[in-house]
């Protein structure tokens, strides 16, 4: 078990993650993280490509729901 604390940064707070860590899992400073919460825990796990496809895909299908009017005018 690893404790730490958050540290300040500006108006939020940060916490620090152990280089050894990030390299185990590996999370570079450019790997978008996925914060999720049961609202009592926190769980943050690095975006791994199938997961950002799949939410894309989910958002691209809604927008072309909302907006598909517009969109095949556009295409003309």
């Amino acid at each position: 078990m690893l404790i730490k604390t958050l540290t300040a940064h500006g108006n939020s707070a940060a916490l620090i993650i152990d280089k050894p860590i990030l390299e185990l899992l590996g999370i570079t400073m450019e790997t978008p993280l996925q914060i999720t919460t049961d609202g009592k825990s926190l769980v943050i796990s690095p975006l791994r490509e199938a997961e950002r496809e799949e939410k894309f895909r989910k958002i691209l299908q809604s927008v072309n729901a909302r907006h598909e009017a517009t969109l095949k005018k556009l295409a003309e």
